[in-house]
């Protein structure tokens, strides 16, 4: 069954529509809360009024953050540096409002609108104090208490080789800068949570669990004082992830507080405005970076400067983000020395963590815009600089003598220079730029950008999985790890169905509940499918040797006489289905159970990696940008399931052309969030999804795992940012380097109005009317928020 292209199995829950999102779940007697949030981006807080809110009709209760005061911050889920606990957000302020959405008070009552109708009637007294917008220093600012004189709370630092010696040999120095703005993931599904309380408050279940089960659970029982087992986590249907939901945010705590107080469920659904404001951002990162380099465009040397802005606290992923950054910058590169600095600022805005290839989805712009950059320099073809740095198939397993998250970075196998080969012709490449070329010169403004890239698919912490012949016939597979629509059901059962020789019918998933498995590390940065499908991979031949074994037993044969086939066993001739040989042990030994667990762990990150090559097409009339065609070659070790691989590299790779071309959250000079709607945040539509072509590649199977697989969860985007920015920079014929993300229309207004260059003008694709007209006509468009904003042409 591995490498076939089965249906997913989830989908006809989804279309029968036998599903349970969490908003759609309903309990005896429940209560339903609205959380009140800081209007301020700055304030003291004097006092939370709450009398007019606590008579409202159906209101059962009203708490501020002095009510919880004794209550813990939300903890790291590892904890790099101990000086770094005390910038952990608290459930509810306190004494200081720190960013717009930031808990002020919660809400209960019977109903969700009456709830939110007393909400409005809280009034919070607050001095406001100037915000801190940036991640430059503000020693005149009043906000110490938040920021302790600077921004900067944490400093990251890596590097090998003699970076002094490698600039000092150096031909030439190439220096850019890079930035990717601040973004957020919106999954379809908006977060939300339901508590319902044991009896004598003695524990909860937390309904709309998804990512982190266990961890959250460990972390929940800690705040909330209760033993570990009296915690129980439960995962329904998730309308998506991206790194976004799952992790524990203020609100999962309060639910659980409240129904423990109040002795009733509890249930909280976020609208989508309080998502923009109060769900993770991330990105928010400003990039230098120094190479030194031969005149063939050999890079000797690299140093890096990178500046994050963490927001107003550090949640759960604390300065992860940044980290990784630092440690997979160099990117499929062998640069001999390397030298990277990162500071982590604190600012008053949403907090940030992590969004699908978090840190990597950055370091690859930066490094792919200097890939680019030495290319225009030296006069060189960018893809030919590209194969000139590969690390090369004979360098593996490649040691890159820097850790990420405490791990030591090592690409575990693979050949960058034949993969880059495979998709130059696959995807023709030459043909590519020779199209381009011709529209070019018949006035049209096309371009072809290439960008590589190295992900990396995490295997922290061990894996358990257990089967489990159940009472109605069916293997129950049980796993920790989470769906969040990435198919993980059917690449799971097609794992145990190839290990166990069954058809995949025989099989029933049960995820996320915390009952059900003891540990899990959850479903993040791609781990699932390797760390549990190695798991299962092991705990079917467990299983099939005990079922051989107690069938044997059963029916007084040898088990040199049974054989695992079609629906169940054959022994000594005769076929039983798993139905039939489960009732034959109720009845004749019930206290048998068909059980087989096994664990994974593995000390190595697998590290899958590919090409990505963009076409896009500018629009002359308001220079928003199109992408024409996508091209992805993806080495993934071994595909379970190559159309789910596919679908994954798809989707990842259009929520990145939307972080290149689109998506970017901005602020008011006084902090107020700009974008808390769709009307502002724009993602791509179905018009803005290329014509794609997807080469999922299987040379290179991973020595990390029995199964060689290699993660599919973020190749699409890591490095869509990178081939969008140079292929923009082709269609203007190198005249202009965007790099700053996302490209909208108005950042090439001023790209282009900056250079100062005859060569450049006479570049820009001919347009009706003089250029005082060409100039007005943007910089009244610039007034225009929606139609920037969106940077699309609407006529598309």
């Amino acid at each position: 069954m591995i490498g076939r292209s089965v249906d997913r199995l989830e989908d006809d829950d989804l279309l029968r529509a036998n599903t349970r999102f969490v908003g759609s779940l309903a309990f005896e007697d429940m209560l339903h809360m609205h959380v009140v949030r800081s209007p301020y981006a700055h304030a003291r807080l004097k006092t939370v009024i709450v009398d007019k809110a606590a008579m409202a009709p159906g209101v059962i209760a009203v708490w501020v953050g002095n009510d919880i005061r004794d209550l813990s911050p939300i903890g790291f889920r590892r904890v790099p540096d101990r000086d770094l606990l005390q910038y952990r957000q608290r459930l509810m302020a306190l004494d200081e409002l720190r960013y717009v959405g930031e808990p002020v008070a919660i809400v209960l009552a019977t109903d969700p609108y009456l709830a939110e109708d007393a909400g409005r009637l809280v009034a919070i007294d607050a001095e406001i104090l100037p915000p801190v917008l940036d991640c430059e220093p503000r020693p005149d600012s009043r906000s110490e208490p938040l920021l302790r004189g600077r921004n900067e709370i944490a400093r990251i630092e890596k590097g090998y080789g003699d970076i002094e010696a490698a600039f000092a040999a150096a031909d030439h120095k190439i220096s850019i800068s890079c930035q990717v703005a601040r973004q957020t993931a919106v999954p379809m599904e908006t977060r939300g949570a339901i508590a319902v309380p044991h009896a004598h408050a003695a524990g909860f279940d937390l309904y709309g669990a998804a990512k982190v089960p266990h961890a959250n659970r460990q972390e929940l029982a800690r705040i909330l004082s209760l033993d570990i087992d009296s915690v129980v986590l439960r995962e329904g249907h998730a309308g998506g992830g991206f790194g976004v939901r799952g992790e524990l945010y203020p609100e999962d705590v309060l639910v659980a507080f409240a129904a423990l107080r109040l002795g009733l469920p509890v249930k909280w659904i976020e609208d989508r405005s309080e998502h923009f404001l109060a769900i993770n951002h991330s990105r928010d990162q400003m990039m230098h970076l120094d190479a030194a380099v031969s005149e063939a465009g050999v890079i000797a040397g690299l140093h890096a400067r990178l500046a994050t802005d963490q927001g107003a606290y550090l949640r759960t992923h604390e300065i992860k983000v940044s980290d990784l950054s630092c440690a997979f910058l160099p990117g499929p590169y062998r640069i001999p020395a390397y030298r990277a600095t990162a500071t982590v600022h604190l600012t008053n805005k949403t907090p940030c963590g992590t969004y699908r290839a978090p840190g990597r989805f950055e370091a690859t712009f930066a490094m792919e815009r200097m890939i680019d950059a030495i290319a225009a320099a030296l006069a060189l073809d960018p893809v030919e600089v590209r194969r000139r740095n590969l690390i090369s198939a004979a360098e593996m397993p490649f040691e890159r003598k820097i850790e990420a998250t405490g791990k030591r970075v090592v690409y575990d196998s693979g050949d960058y220079r034949q993969t880059l080969e495979t998709a130059i012709e696959a995807f023709d490449l030459p043909e590519l730029r020779r199209a381009a070329e011709e529209r070019r010169r018949e006035g049209e403004c096309v371009g072809i950008g290439v960008a590589m890239f190295v992900e990396k698919t995490d295997t922290a912490l061990h894996e358990t999985v257990r089967l489990e012949l159940a009472s109605d016939g069916k293997i129950e597979i049980v796993t920790g790890t989470s769906s969040l629509g990435q198919g993980m059901e059917t690449a799971l059962t097609q794992i145990a169905a190839d290990g166990l020789g069954l058809p995949m019918d025989a099989f029933r998933l049960v995820r996320g509940q915390t009952d059900r498995i003891a540990q899990s590390g959850g479903t993040f940065a791609s781990r699932t499918t390797l760390m549990a499908g190695s798991a299962i991979h092991e705990a079917s031949r467990i299983f099939r040797q005990k079922l051989i074994e107690v069938s044997a037993a059963l029916y007084g044969v040898t088990t040199g006489e049974v054989t695992v086939h079609g629906e169940g066993c054959c022994i000594d001739g005769r076929s039983l289905n798993l139905l039939q040989l489960r009732a034959a042990l109720d009845t004749a030994a019930p206290d048998t159970q068909l059980v087989a667990e096994a664990d994974f762990s593995s000390g190595a990150m697998a590290c899958p990696y590919g090409v990505h090559i963009a076409q896009v097409k500018v629009d002359p009339d308001d220079l928003s940008v199109m992408v024409e065609k996508y091209h992805i070659a993806y080495e993934i070790g071994r595909a379970v399931n190559p159309d789910l691989v596919r679908a994954q590299l798809l989707g990842g790779a259009v929520q990145g052309i939307g972080g290149a071309l689109m998506e970017e959250i901005s602020f008011s000079a006084d902090g107020q969030p700009l974008t808390t709607s769709f009307a502002h945040y724009v993602t791509p539509r179905t018009v803005d999804v290329p014509a794609f072509e997807i080469l999922v590649l299987e040379d290179w199977p991973s020595p990390t795992n029995p199964l060689g697989l290699k993660g599919a969860g973020e190749g699409g985007i890591n490095a869509a940012g990178a081939a969008v920015a140079a292929a923009v920079e082709d269609a203007f014929g190198a005249t202009i380097a965007p790099r700053r993300l996302p490209i909208t229309p108005k950042s090439l207004f001023d790209l282009l109005a900056r250079t100062d260059s005859a060569h450049t003008r006479a570049s820009w694709p001919a347009r009706q009317g003089s250029a005082t007209e060409w100039d007005s006509h943007f910089r009244n468009a610039a007034d225009d928020t929606s139609s920037f904003c969106r940077g699309i042409n609407p006529a598309r």
